[in-house]
């Protein structure tokens, strides 16, 4: 058992064996709802806006803004998620898990709201920002909360299955904005400012059941509330014995820690990249590529239809709906491979075959109509989204506990800085060109940086698999 109080001291713990041991049961379903669920509402926000985004510039919408604005918007909000996956990542590894899921969903949720009221595009703007902040902490503390509770033989699924969920929430915003743009239905200046409410009252729902989410005894024996994490166990698996009517197994692994409040930046910095340099290009190498593909293809993905393809603009939305069901079929069907075949195949297979698919796009492109191209699009991204949502499993399992938060946020803020604003900017300028084979050269691009990644796992992957946490990495606090 965890012994000691809030007085830091060294302790014995074995509360990540008891927590491994666990049959799947209410608790990790609340805890996946109540945590996971977020990602439905990243993909909802991004897709939404991407959706209206020509409505607000229309007379009668409300608000003055012009297009080139619209696209500024999208990029505050990258700008947003980024620095608030870096500063909020740190407070979730200092302060704990659960203060922090539930400050960056109140955050998301008051900017949404304050979004549907804007009249300018200066308040638009700021709206932006503070909901890409709170969806970016949500990143940084969510990821670390749920791969600390979820059982190490069952948490490449989970992790997969609610990176995922983005997609679920891309889906139905793709199919909510058929709905709030039909003007027969909503008046121009009211459907996108409903679309902004659906979001907020979500949010709302998803912080109801996230109260009753416990902080992770992980955090909690190492920063000086061993006696805290050990209750915490002791009732879940009282409830599990209770929901499955059988006596749970008592562990024999230990772990002797030296209790902290707080770990330097310096020290996490210079365990990332000194202690585990090799890990450190992984990390970069999978979510740059991610970014640049996803950000790329995502956000240019209407106009590339209505360009190449002459498809209506408000009929697009069904391609962007079949579009996003192939990427949460992806981590779905593929998840629980990554637990069982391994994660250093599956990534590798993932990257490099997703990179194979866009250069066999890139081959037949001129042949191909609206709906063979997006079902080619529909196989490469099912093999890319399990890739992607495996790059926030990969940081989040290979570097110390002291750091999970922060090793999120890190890769997810350089990541999506370098992929996520060149990708949109290099494909919308070729799209825009209306030249097919400028296109196909941003195809062979895509290929080539997710190319790099799938080889970057090949190299330096970590077979992390039904490890516990603290075999995968040593936390720092662990006494010799």
């Amino acid at each position: 058992m965890a012994t000691g109080t809030h007085d830091l001291g060294t302790i014995t713990t074995d509360v990540p064996a008891r927590l491994d041991r666990l049959p799947f049961s209410r608790f990790h379903r609340m805890v996946i709802v109540g945590l996971g669920t977020v990602w439905v509402l990243d993909g909802l926000e991004v897709t939404i806006v991407g959706s209206v985004g020509a409505r607000l510039t229309e007379a009668g919408s409300g608000i003055s803004i012009t297009a080139s604005q619209i696209g500024l918007a999208a990029s505050i909000y990258i700008v947003g998620s980024c620095l608030g996956a870096l500063f909020f990542g740190q407070l979730t590894d200092r302060y704990g898990r659960k203060k922090l899921f539930m400050l960056t969903l109140g955050i998301y949720v008051v900017a949404t709201v304050l979004t549907a009221f804007a009249t300018a595009p200066w308040f638009f703007y700021l709206c932006r920002f503070f909901t890409g902040a709170g969806i970016g902490g949500e990143y940084a503390a969510i990821n670390s909360a749920i791969d600390e509770l979820i059982p190490a033989r069952l948490r490449g699924r989970v992790d997969l299955l609610v990176n995922g969920s983005y997609w679920l929430g891309s889906a139905a915003g793709s199919g909510a904005s058929l709905l709030l743009l039909d003007e027969n239905l909503l008046g121009a200046g009211i459907g996108w400012r409903l679309a902004f409410g659906i979001g907020a009252v979500l949010g709302l729902l998803i912080l109801v059941v996230r109260r009753h989410v416990p902080e992770s005894p992980r955090w909690m024996f190492i920063h000086g509330q061993a006696d805290e994490a050990n209750r915490t166990v002791g009732e879940v698996e009282q409830e599990v014995e209770r929901e499955t009517g059988q006596t749970l197994e008592p562990v024999d692994q230990q772990l002797r820690i030296t209790q902290r409040h707080v770990v330097p930046f310096r020290e996490i910095a210079k365990v990332a990249f000194t202690k585990y340099p090799k890990r450190a290009v992984l990390g970069l190498a999978l979510f740059v590529g991610q970014a640049f593909l996803y950000n790329g293809f995502t956000f240019n993905l209407g106009t590339l239809m209505t360009t190449y393809f002459g498809v209506a603009t408000s009929t697009a939305p069904v391609f962007l709906v079949v579009y996003a069901a192939g990427n949460f079929l992806g981590p779905v069907l593929l998840g629980p491979l990554f637990d069982t075949v391994g994660r250093k195949p599956m990534i590798s297979i993932s990257y490099l075959g997703s990179a194979a698919m866009a250069v066999v796009i890139a081959l037949v492109f001129t042949g191909l109509n609206a709906w063979t191209f997006i079902g080619l699009l529909g196989i490469t991204f099912f093999l890319a989204s399990a890739g992607a949502s495996a790059a926030y499993l990969t940081v989040s399992e290979i570097f110390p506990m002291e750091t999970r938060a922060l090793a999120i946020a890190f890769f997810y803020a350089i990541g999506t800085g370098l992929g996520g604003i060149v990708g949109p900017v290099l494909f919308g300028s070729l799209v825009e060109s209306g030249d097919s084979s400028q296109l196909i050269t941003g195809f062979y691009i895509a290929a080539a940086v997710m190319a790099v990644g799938g080889l970057a796992e090949l190299a330096f992957g970590v077979k992390s698999e039904n490890a516990s946490l603290e075999d995968i990495a040593d936390p720092l606090s662990a006494a010799d």
